[in-house]
């Protein structure tokens, strides 16, 4: 069993129940392999703490830019609280190293761990709720989530890297960008794609993933950093 109290200081917040933070620890898997443990799993935190999370995000979105449309809203909050960036919020805060995970998941630090790590740091703010209230929910939110946004608004990752790249191709090039799948790899159940994007004939970069459309959104972004742009 971890030493939470370390993670509590790393998280900024003293559980009055300490129990609500290690069930916010405990994924599924766990349990299969310790069904005597005292806890549940994280799920139903986690549902608990994705609503608190968007409220939070999306109330301070609401206060922060009076002029701007649902629209604009939408997209920056979706930008602040995707599993990409809630996963590597949950690394820098060290969650990776209080896991409870059964012996193969703990294996597997692919793209499924980015998942259970975005779901537990949702788990981990439905804990900060239940055990601090909102306004603790909104502080712990505040201080790794929110402070993200600038970040966001100056790379612009509230666009989809797809659009990003074919404004600025066309802006300062004059070119549509076209993708074209270059390889296929694995069996049918879990194929990985390979796309590359050209501007014309000139193959910008490749991006891969488990589907076309992720393999181009990959692809963009990589196109985005090979030119600088954005």
């Amino acid at each position: 069993m971890h030493n939470l109290s370390k993670f509590e200081e790393k998280l900024g917040v003293a559980f009055k129940n300490q129990d609500h933070l290690l069930q916010a620890l405990t994924h599924r898997s766990y349990l299969n392999e310790n069904p005597t443990f005292r806890l549940g799993h994280n799920e139903r935190l986690e549902f608990l703490g994705d609503a608190v999370l968007e409220l939070v995000v999306t109330e301070e979105l609401y206060e922060k830019f009076p002029d701007k449309p649902e629209g604009d809203l939408t997209s920056f909050r979706a930008a602040l609280v995707n599993a990409k960036i809630l996963s590597d919020v949950a690394l820098n805060l060290g969650v990776n190293d209080f896991l409870m995970l059964s012996r193969g998941e703990a294996k597997d630090t692919g793209r499924a761990r980015q998942y259970i790590l975005a779901n537990a740091f949702e788990a981990i703010v439905g804990a900060i709720y239940l055990d601090q209230g909102y306004a603790g929910a909104k502080k712990f939110i505040d201080s790794c989530v929110m402070n993200l946004l600038e970040d966001v608004l100056n790379k612009k990752l509230y666009k989809d890297p797809k659009s990003l790249f074919q404004e600025e191709a066309q802006e300062r090039v004059g070119i549509t960008p076209n993708y074209e799948v270059t390889r296929e790899a694995g069996p049918d159940h879990d194929k990985i794609f390979v796309v590359g994007v050209y501007l014309g004939k000139e193959l910008v970069a490749e991006g891969e993933g488990p589907s076309k459309q992720i393999a181009q959104e990959s692809a963009a972004r990589n196109a985005l950093e090979a030119k600088k742009w954005g």
